[in-house]
């Protein structure tokens, strides 16, 4: 009778099943030890050296098409190949870490579709106390600014994030809000947009917008999409067109629809 190790054995030494070890056997991979006078395999030191090579490339991610010509080339062969791997690893790691960011994301609503700055942004309106529906609003115009105008999104966060920093802004904002409700021939209207435009010219350096876009011949209209969303109301349309216009005499450079 040979001496060796039946294949539940080889297999629990290894530690691997005997599923695997005859998948290893099908492909190639290990050689089918002779059977012995009671008809049963005989796995010795070089089948068990091999099972082991085999399994620990397979499990570092070589495939398993590849594993018997690595262990059968020269160590030069061996060595590049293994960098091939190594490289295409790296590849599929940083794939499979942009998806699961992206799964994180997706279970975190606004994240899915902003970066973690802009979101910051969206919790500070609603810790400021504006209404969730001013808040959506602000959410649709960060997504499309980043879509559209990617160019000036940072830019469109700068000043939201100063905006918020400042008490009068702030309280602008929620005067703006309320005036939906105003007739848009209200004579208030153009004392909000006055108040709005000195509020903004303080600091001019953050309306400035950056240069590439205007080289776009759609700037207007791109602009005018992310700037004008949502604005169904008669007495805001008015209200923004006002400010628009005050900031232009002012000598800022805003894109006219």
């Amino acid at each position: 009778m040979r001496s060796g190790l039946t294949i539940g054995q080889a297999a629990s030494f290894v530690g691997v099943t005997i599923k695997t070890v005859r998948h290893y056997h099908r492909l190639g991979l290990i050689a089918e030890p002779e059977r012995d006078t009671s008809g049963y395999r005989r796995y010795g030191s070089a089948d068990l050296l091999r099972l082991v090579q085999v399994r620990t490339l397979a499990g570092a991610g070589v495939p398993l098409a590849e594993i018997g010509d690595l262990l059968d080339a020269g160590p030069e062969q061996f060595a590049a190949t293994l960098d091939d791997v190594h490289h295409r690893l790296d590849e599929q790691i940083e794939d499979l870490t942009a998806r699961r960011d992206t799964l994180h994301r997706l279970t975190h609503g606004d994240r899915a579709l902003l970066p973690d700055r802009a979101c910051a942004v969206l919790e500070r309106l609603v810790g400021l106390g504006f209404d969730p529906t001013y808040v959506a609003t602000q959410r649709e115009a960060l997504v499309l600014a980043r879509a559209l105008v990617p160019e000036v999104f940072d830019s469109f966060l700068n000043r939201l994030e100063l905006g918020l920093d400042d008490p009068e802004f702030v309280a602008l904002t929620k005067n703006s809000l309320e005036a939906e409700s105003w007739d848009p021939d209200d004579p208030r209207i153009e004392e909000l947009a006055a108040a709005v435009a000195d509020n903004l010219l303080v600091d001019r350096a953050r309306l400035e917008m950056p240069t590439a876009p205007r080289k776009r011949s759609d700037t207007a209209a791109r602009y005018g999409l992310v700037n004008h969303h949502r604005e169904d109301r008669p007495s805001i349309a008015r209200l923004n067109a006002l400010v628009e216009a005050k900031l232009r005499a002012a000598g800022i450079d805003v894109p006219h629809q």
